[in-house]
């Protein structure tokens, strides 16, 4: 759009119509060096407002894209955006071959440049983590309702797989808290004897299905999908399953016999004072608070001084043992004190037998396994990416995802139940200085040994020990300061984190976890449904136009009302954001009323922030601009980005609302229509 003297085309042209042969040439090359230039013209007309107008460019139009080409970058965009084949181009069959490996199996890439100082701190962190694990496992399977074993089987297979084919150097695989006890709780509901052998081979059938949803989103490249879980339901998840199991091992802790098998904490705390005066045991209650007392200190005092950090992590052992040794030479068993008795010894059988594929359970173990699989991916994902980002490395999400499926169906198929990062023992590998994914290796060469020759060491290990070590590492879930952050942030996520909390603590751990998906979508949804807009108005001084009501200094342009769109335009806002816009005019001419500034005459919507338009989009604007027809305002737009002005013209919107109201930028509108005074 040119125009001259900030007038209109017609006039311009009407102007130049009236200036007679080279005179009139002369000018209009002057006018337009002059413009190009930022200078003022010579002329008898040098001091009138537009002597200074700058050269306002025409909004350009993308080139025609054909349909395939179209689906094909967004294709490519949402899928495959790190552009994994980009090692393979150009290169030889056989180095093809190799790098296919590679991407499969990325030990094979890092382990020619291992050395021996990298095993020196993967052998520590190996066996600090495998010090840390034992009892956890042990503690975790019973979350499960799954024998002690079975925690051990796990840390033996799961940690081996992911050594070959994960792509992070910290992670540390194995059991964890929160999906032992999703797992538990969702199992028990299908199979409430969890004792029976049916209730274990639902447990193999819902890792093997957790381990195929994990691998599917990873060959499909469906990663994102997790992102829709928001960091603040997560906080709120996490938080109220850490209380919920916090409050499960008053079992263990107090020694209660008779104990409820809900989640919810009104249960747990009747079941609790219910049998305070027949079903409590003095010297398990001695055991079990004189040990959680040593965990937690050991915990502040490696939070203190984090070069203690091996003393927080070899307290769960030194518990176990200290214990262990008590109970067999006092014989408290004998007293009232739970034991755990015995723990199957050797290494894990296979279960590909066990798994259910046809039958009634068959359902239920996919549908626990693609709940479990979620959670379990979510948890390590979120891990791997904060100790990436600390040793400042790439970590692919979608072999992630291939790594910890393939792991978990490999493990269904040797009596493992679902597996995943945990954030302890990540912490205590990554400060115990592990390099490499080889320190899961040397934990998992530790369980082995485990179990083939020190797990009847564990028969008098008292129940009460594991419920404190399993209530201090659950501690560290509840991220208070998180919680916080969140409410000085953002209010909306604070609710979304409140709502999981408290769906975890009040009802179950599958209510909270759906609480907190339903309020991650609805957040979407209303981010989607609602967008934000805003009036803008001029800095003083500049052609800047920003928020007035971040900027209450900008001052808005007589006869003009400029809005900015701070979203896509799609059917789910489309009619919202045009009747958003009316209400702002209604607004401001009604402010306007009783001032002294004039009534508007123009409207114009900045969409610098409009990255596209659909269908719906496009009719909205055009129920604008006869809206606007009818209050005698004129429709301008200014800076539509490539894909909305390919669809504008697409759709001959330019040519009712007039190309030459269609400008680069809201300084170039404001010259062409505003008072002489803006235009400066």
């Amino acid at each position: 759009m040119y125009t001259v003297q900030g007038l209109s085309i017609h006039t311009s042209i009407f102007w130049l119509l009236s200036v007679s042969g080279a005179s009139m040439s002369q000018r209009v090359n002057d006018e337009v060096v002059a413009r190009a230039m930022g200078e003022p013209r010579s002329g008898p007309s040098s001091g009138r407002h537009a002597d200074r107008l700058p050269y306002i460019h025409k909004v350009g139009s993308p080139p025609k894209q054909s349909l395939f080409q179209e689906i094909k970058d967004s294709v490519k965009e949402t899928f495959f955006s790190d552009n994994p084949l980009k090692d393979f181009k150009d290169q030889t069959g056989r180095r093809k071959f190799v790098l296919g490996l590679q991407s499969i199996f990325p030990i094979l890439e890092w382990a020619r440049g291992y050395k021996l100082k990298d095993f020196r701190g993967d052998f520590i962190a190996g066996l600090t983590i495998a010090s840390l694990c034992i009892p956890q496992d042990i503690a975790y399977a019973k979350l499960a309702n799954l024998e002690p074993q079975y925690g051990l089987y796990t840390s033996f297979v799961a940690p081996l797989v992911y050594a070959f084919m994960g792509s992070s150097r910290d992670i540390a695989i194995g059991p964890v808290a929160v999906v032992s006890l999703l797992l538990g709780t969702l199992l028990s509901d299908e199979i409430s004897n969890y004792k029976s052998h049916e209730y274990l081979r639902l447990a193999f059938t819902a890792t093997f299905f957790a381990g195929i949803t994990q691998m599917a989103l990873g060959v499909l490249r469906l990663g994102f999908l997790i992102d829709f879980l928001s960091h603040a339901a997560i906080v709120g998840f996490m938080g109220g399953a850490a209380i919920t199991i916090a409050l499960q091992q008053l079992k263990g802790l107090l020694g209660i016999q008779n104990f409820t098998k809900k989640t919810d904490i009104v249960s747990v705390m009747q079941s609790v004072w219910g049998s305070v005066h027949h079903g409590w045991n003095w010297q398990t209650i001695v055991i079990g608070l004189s040990f959680l007392a040593f965990l937690l200190v050991t915990k502040y005092i490696a939070k203190k001084n984090k070069k203690l950090f091996w003393v927080a992590a070899i307290s769960p052992m030194i518990s176990v043992i200290v214990s262990t040794f008590c109970v067999y030479i006092t014989r408290a068993d004998k007293h009232g004190v739970n034991i755990v008795k015995h723990i199957k010894q050797g290494v894990n059988p296979a279960s590909a037998s066990e798994i259910y594929f046809s039958g009634k359970y068959l359902g239920a173990g996919a549908r626990i396994g693609v709940v479990a699989g979620m959670v379990a991916l979510t948890e390590a994902v979120a891990i791997g990416r904060t100790f990436a980002a600390m040793k400042d490395y790439s970590l692919d999400g979608n072999k992630e995802m291939v790594a910890m499926g393939t792991m978990n169906v490999i493990g269904s198929l040797t009596s493992c139940y679902v597996a995943t990062g945990s954030f302890s023992r990540s912490a205590v590998n990554y400060m115990a200085g592990c390099k490499t994914a080889v320190s899961n290796i040397v934990m998992s060469m530790v369980l082995l040994l485990t179990l083939l020759v020190i797990t009847p060491l564990f028969k008098y290990t008292p129940n009460a020990v594991l419920a404190s070590i399993i209530i201090a590492a659950v501690l560290g879930l509840i991220d208070i300061p998180a919680v916080i952050l969140l409410w000085k942030i953002d209010k909306f996520d604070f609710i979304a984190c409140m709502g999981a909390f408290f769906g975890v603590i009040f009802k179950s751990v599958e209510i909270g976890l759906l609480i907190a998906v339903g309020i991650s979508f609805a957040k979407i949804l209303l981010q989607v449904t609602r967008p934000r807009t805003a009036v803008l108005g001029k800095l003083s001084g500049t052609s800047v136009y920003r928020n007035i009501q971040q900027y209450p200094k900008a001052s808005q342009i007589p006869g003009m009302l400029i809005i900015r769109v701070d979203s896509a335009i799609y059917f789910s806002n489309s009619n919202y954001i045009k009747e958003r816009i009316l209400r702002w005019l209604a607004d401001e001419e009604s402010l306007r009323t009783g001032s002294e500034l004039p009534g508007i005459q123009y409207l114009i919507v900045e969409m610098s922030p409009v990255t596209d338009i659909d269908t719906s989009g496009i009719h909205a604007l055009e129920e604008l601009y006869k809206s606007l027809q009818k209050r005698e305002v004129q429709l301008l737009l200014a800076n539509p980005g490539p894909i909305v002005m390919e669809k504008l013209h697409a759709s001959k919107l330019t040519d009712l609302i007039g190309e030459h109201n269609i400008f680069l930028s809201v300084a170039d509108a404001v010259a062409t229509f505003g008072p002489k005074s803006e235009a400066l």
